[in-house]
């Protein structure tokens, strides 16, 4: 950042800004840096949650998180302060140029004075990681309280603990009215209907979220939907039945991590070879 320019004039007319608008583009650039690592760091943590690691190695990510949402807040901060600084200049056109460097670092301090926790509530990118985490962790959760075994399993175990006459008993009418086994698929059923697009019905491979109303959709189709609708200067509705969002936007998307390592992971069980 350049300090006080010396012109013989001493008038702003002659002030160029080009090269401090080309360092500002640079910053931009090591902002997406910045998004890039948050990527990163979050799909190592989705991995550790999913095989289990050792809570230490997670907690390691989740700081990653919070100390790359902190550059990028200092990072945003310091670029609005460089580009305040400059439409100050521009708009005042004092007869004497000012101390850019002063200003910037004056304008720059004022922001960060105003941090706060709360802060990292309008960072997409870490509400998404601690969303998607959350919910992974539920999944993961799940196996282990249950013993290693899933909802099928369960039911399973639950008939097998049945005292001696009870179990037989309704066994033999689950037999007999031809309805064993209704429960255990039922859970099923319900478990991949949850991995259905809405808009295809056909089970997701790059499922997003809407942030308002929670659905999930493929997101290549809901993209089409959406576009398709603007083209004809209309709005979006949800595709799914029942819903009363009538407005759905490409801001309103989000990659839904945890949905899509369930769905990978249902389909590696489901294409195990049987023991």
């Amino acid at each position: 950042m350049p300090g006080r320019s010396s012109s013989s004039s001493g008038s702003t007319g002659f002030i160029s800004f080009s090269g401090i608008e080309s360092a500002l583009s640079s910053l931009k650039d090591f902002q997406s840096c910045i998004s890039s690592g948050m990527e990163t760091a979050s799909s190592v943590a989705f991995d550790l949650v999913e095989t289990q690691t050792e809570v230490s190695s997670e907690y390691s990510m989740d700081k990653a998180m919070v100390e790359l949402a902190m550059m990028d807040r200092e990072l945003s901060h310091y670029v609005k302060a460089v580009q305040s600084a400059i439409s100050h200049v521009k708009e005042e056109r004092p007869e004497k140029v000012p101390d850019l460097k002063l200003l910037v670092e004056k304008k720059f301090l004022a922001l960060q004075n105003k941090n706060c926790d709360a802060d990292f509530q309008n960072n997409a990118k870490f509400v998404q990681f601690k969303q998607q985490l959350k919910e992974l962790k539920k999944q993961s959760a799940k196996p282990k309280e249950d013993g290693g075994h899933n909802e099928v399993d369960k039911i399973k175990d639950k008939d097998a603990s049945r005292a001696g006459n009870e179990r037989d008993g309704l066994q033999a009418d689950r037999e007999a009215d031809g309805t064993e086994g209704v429960d255990e698929d039922m859970i099923v059923t319900q478990s991949q209907t949850n991995f259905i697009c809405p808009i295809t019905q056909v089970e997701m491979k790059r499922p997003v979220k809407n942030k308002v109303c929670g659905h999930t959709y493929e997101e290549e189709a809901i993209v089409r939907m959406i576009e398709s609708k603007h083209r004809r200067k209309k709005k979006a509705c949800c595709p799914k039945i029942g819903c009363s969002h009538t407005d759905v936007r490409m801001s309103d998307l989000i990659q839904d991590e945890a949905l899509r390592r369930a769905i990978e992971s249902h389909n590696k069980k489901k294409n195990r070879p049987s023991e």
